[in-house]
């Protein structure tokens, strides 16, 4: 689509741009690129980029600046060749993640994209198993029951249900024996497709109570999924975001969600290596204004979760590809020996 002239002078403008974040104009495009060309010659390749849509001209201008299609293209075809030159000795110099509890693995992996980048961390938390160890039910009134759940790790989760009919407690205990017997130690899917088709050999109001309690299971097994973010006040130093205080709000209520964080990074954990979110791109945060670098990480070999840089579109894209990177490698081993 482009000859290398123009690659080389798109390149340029986005560099300058995302250093200086002021419209950038022929002659000082000219400088950058370090080519010998008249500044007209600069005007029309210009001309061109923008008819691409590739660039625009904010208001009344002389200078461009990169849109989402120019970062696109700025990040799919100019720093492929350079992705690769972080090599072990750069990881000397990033901050360690000490093994610890878990969480606050997690939290000090976050705290460390926020540092590193001074845009936003989030790390998704690993996903935790959807097999049950032990279930109970615990009537509380007049078909309201707890269901009590138990991980093979321990953990426990309660979540409350309603039924059609009521239940009493020796229907109950009769309903965790068969569940305990039959399925402990089988994911919830499974036992919630055994069941389906073993609703003839039950009683109807026993399956019925079972099958709202492995629903519930399944919701408080999915609930536990969460996402840790840090460093949202460096958004207030961010210039593409503090100029407008409608648009830092719904930012910040992003945040505090974290339903939309927790679909994007859902998407991006079944990708290998650092994805790339421009402006908008993502269906999960169609925010035009962000941008979102991120990653899987892996304990013992196993994708777990994932992580990444969320910052406006005019952010250093290879310095957040390294960050990204890294951190990954970096939480992952120290998830894996804080086991």
């Amino acid at each position: 689509m482009l000859d290398e002239r123009a690659k080389l002078l798109l390149k340029a403008l986005v560099e300058r741009y995302i250093a200086d974040g002021q419209p950038v104009g022929s002659r000082t495009l000219s400088k950058a690129s370090g080519l010998e060309l008249s500044p007209a010659t600069i005007r029309n390749v210009m001309s061109d980029l923008e008819e691409l849509g590739l660039i625009i001209s904010p208001h009344t201008s002389a200078g461009r600046i990169p849109t989402a299609r120019g970062y696109r293209l700025f990040v799919d075809t100019m720093l492929t060749s350079r992705r690769d030159q972080f090599g072990p000795s750069d990881a000397m110099n990033t901050p360690r993640l000490a093994p610890d509890q878990p969480q606050k693995v997690l939290s000090n992996a976050a705290h460390m994209l926020s540092n590193l980048s001074q845009f936003v961390g989030v790390v998704m938390a690993p996903r935790r198993s959807s097999v049950f160890r032990h279930i109970e039910f615990l009537r509380l009134s007049e078909k309201r029951f707890l269901v009590i759940i138990v991980s093979p790790n321990g953990d426990v989760s309660n979540r409350v249900i309603f039924t059609e009919v009521d239940h009493t407690q020796s229907q109950l205990i009769e309903a965790s024996n068969f569940l305990n017997a039959h399925y402990a130690g089988l994911a919830i899917e499974e036992v919630q497709q055994r069941l389906r088709s073993e609703m003839d050999a039950l009683r109807g109001e026993i399956a019925t109570l079972m099958q709202a309690a492995v629903q519930a299971s399944s919701d408080a097994i999915e609930s536990r999924d969460e996402v840790v973010v840090s460093g949202e006040r460096n958004l207030l130093a961010v210039t593409d975001f503090s100029s407008n205080m409608g648009n830092l709000r719904r930012l910040f209520d992003l945040f505090e969600q974290k339903t939309q964080l927790m679909q994007l990074l859902d998407v991006s954990s079944r990708g290998a290596g650092v994805r790339i979110y421009i402006g908008g791109e993502s269906h999960a945060i169609p925010y035009q204004e962000l941008s979102v670098v991120s990653a899987p990480y892996e304990v013992d070999g196993t994708v777990v979760g994932t992580l990444g840089v969320i910052g406006p579109m005019r952010m250093p894209y290879e310095k957040m590809i390294h960050i990204v990177d890294i951190t990954s490698k970096l939480l992952g081993t120290a998830l894996s020996y804080s086991k």
